[in-house]
């Protein structure tokens, strides 16, 4: 055990955490944004990016036909090949879980996790009693992955101990029914020490995975921030044994952007969480890129816009 549960306990754990060297993380990220990945290697990256992406609709105007349409992608995002993989997840609102749910198990999806968003989000800003609700009435609507925002207002006041509580109750909803990603809006932290102290406190809590942001803040996933993450979570393995997954969300819009993201986690993480169950990432317009790229390295020339399917 790394707390014995207590608030004294995670204060002391938190407290004693190295600071993060911030012109280190950023040199290292900068550096590594500067690999440069070729053919074999490169289709490879694509198809494991592909494989790793939470395909998200999260729009008030998002409507049953979008979501049965973005249902179809994720399991053939490109129907004229079938050897382009499945995507990692489908993420939506609570009230389209069933409707998503439904449409993948009809049409050759049912491997394929539902992940909702939950406990009040994008804010945070709910009682713990909504949040539990807001939660179960995912679960029973058959989502398979839970994306919960913690309260960042308390983080930044100092109230670590309600964030880790709210955590530790959710995770005891999702049991073994649904994995935990914990959001923590890595934008509204300000610091890369707080984005470290608060992957932390996540990972004790109970979370299956550390994600970055909402999307709906900026900055988002920021390269200097996901190494801080991945860099956690490969320490905590050091730790406990325990291999916690980590999901970059906001600003991921190209091939580059992806590939970028991969070789942060080989060369922070290691290539035991270059794996969906490990890595996630969140967005919405990166797939028809990667698509596109694919296409490229397959034929030798760039396809139109309209090749694929606009979300």
């Amino acid at each position: 055990m790394i707390i014995d549960g207590s608030e004294k306990s995670l204060r002391k754990f938190l407290s004693d955490l190295p600071p993060v060297d911030q012109v280190g993380a950023e040199a290292r990220a900068a550096m590594l944004a500067t690999r440069s990945i070729k053919t074999s290697s490169k289709a490879w990256a694509i198809d494991m990016a592909i494989s790793m992406v939470d395909l998200t609709t999260l729009e008030g105007a998002d409507t049953p036909g979008k979501v049965k349409s973005l249902c179809a992608k994720a399991v053939r995002p490109d129907p004229s090949d079938l050897t382009v993989p499945s995507v990692g997840a489908i993420c939506v609102y609570n009230d389209m879980v069933n409707i998503a749910r439904t449409e993948l198990d009809r049409i050759g999806g049912k491997s394929l996790p539902v992940a909702a968003v939950a406990t009040a989000f994008p804010s945070g800003r709910a009682s713990l009693a909504v949040k539990k609700i807001d939660t179960q009435d995912a679960i029973d609507a058959g989502a398979n992955e839970i994306d919960m925002v913690i309260d960042r207002g308390a983080f930044l006041s100092g109230r670590i101990y309600d964030v880790f509580e709210e955590i530790r109750v959710i995770k005891e909803i999702c049991g073994k029914k649904a994995h935990l990603k914990v959001i923590l809006e890595t934008g509204e932290l300000v610091t890369y020490d707080n984005v470290r102290k608060a992957s932390y406190l996540a990972m004790i809590a109970g979370a299956d995975f550390i994600k970055t942001s909402t999307g709906k803040v900026a900055p988002a996933a920021t390269a200097p921030v996901v190494l801080v993450m991945l860099e956690a979570v490969r320490d905590y393995f050091t730790l406990t044994g325990e291999k916690i997954g980590v999901k970059p969300a906001g600003g991921i819009r190209t091939t580059k952007d992806a590939i970028k993201q991969l070789v942060l986690v080989k060369e922070t993480a290691g290539e035991q969480w270059l794996t969906p169950e490990l890595f996630r990432i969140g967005a919405s317009a990166l797939l028809n890129d990667l698509l596109m790229q694919r296409m490229k390295l397959r034929t030798g020339h760039y396809a139109s816009a309209n090749y694929v399917t606009v979300d």
